[in-house]
């Protein structure tokens, strides 16, 4: 009994300790200086010469990913990163599909009206804005149960995609737009103003990479976040929970890409050949 007395309190304190705060200027300016590093690292990555994958960068990894095993770590020796007001989380995953190709992976990745059927529970509504050729502009409802709050999350995205040569490319998506709804599902929800809230999610990127080869699509994801500071009196506690979340998520949307691609590919396999005349008048 006084262990889950004590459980209780801890989980209280967290929800008191995590109940409002504001995005401040000089978080967000950390923030898009780190984002704009990661992008500039990415971009030396697919420069001629250089190790484009991060699985290639260990033999043991490599070995791990090529085998059918998801690998997940932290980046920095620092994770998350403190700056000011703020915390920045950043993981990076990555994945081996067979028998693929990157169109493959193309298809279900930038189907973003699908995202609310492909990764569920965390995904509760998705929706395209605008696509064209290199740019898309998407938005997702997301349901956030982190360190016990429970909040619903409504996003924007801007994605960039970089075709670095017939087998390798990337993108590149950042939040363009979050807005925390309180109780969400409940008759006192409320949508509350950007920058506003319990700050456990305030900005969101991401780098998505790829390349075809050994018989099928590796995938990388790069994941980052920013969220409010953790005071220090709950670190002992809160830390090893985010750093947990943050990996279990990761893992889980690269399984989740995984399933997704494979099942898309062998449907499109299995489906009939189009007669050439198919939708065509002058054939009939």
């Amino acid at each position: 009994m006084k262990r889950i007395v004590t459980c209780v309190v801890i989980v209280l304190s967290i929800q008191v300790a995590v109940h409002a705060a504001n995005l401040q200027a000089d978080t967000t300016k950390a923030w898009e200086q780190y984002v704009d590093s990661a992008t500039r690292q990415m971009q030396e990555r697919a420069g001629r010469g250089k190790t484009y994958l991060w699985v290639d960068e260990s033999p043991d990894r490599l070995t791990k990913v090529r085998a059918g095993e998801i690998v997940v770590a932290p980046i920095g020796p620092e994770n998350p990163k403190k700056v000011a007001s703020g915390l920045i989380h950043h993981w990076v995953g990555a994945t081996f599909i067979p028998h693929v190709s990157r169109n493959n992976v193309l298809q279900v990745v930038r189907d973003y009206a699908r995202y609310k059927e492909l990764y569920q529970p965390a995904v509760i509504d998705s929706k395209v804005i605008a696509t064209s050729e290199a740019t898309d502009r998407f938005s997702m409802l997301l349901m956030n149960k982190a360190l016990f709050v429970k909040t619903a999350l409504d996003t924007d995205y801007e994605c960039a995609y970089i075709q670095v040569d017939d087998r390798r490319g990337y993108s590149i998506s950042r939040t363009t737009r979050i807005q925390e709804i309180e109780e969400y599902g409940a008759p006192s929800q409320r949508v509350l103003q950007e920058g506003e809230g319990n700050g456990l999610i305030w900005r969101l990127s991401s780098i998505v990479r790829w390349e075809e080869r050994d018989g099928g699509v590796y995938i990388e994801i790069e994941a980052m976040a920013l969220s409010r500071e953790i005071p220090a009196s709950l670190r002992w506690i809160a830390e090893p929970i985010v750093r947990r979340i943050s990996r279990n998520s990761l893992a889980m949307s690269l399984k989740q890409t995984q399933d997704a691609v494979a099942s898309a590919t062998i449907l499109a396999s299995q489906a009939p050949p189009r007669s050439r005349c198919a939708g065509v008048r002058a054939c009939e």
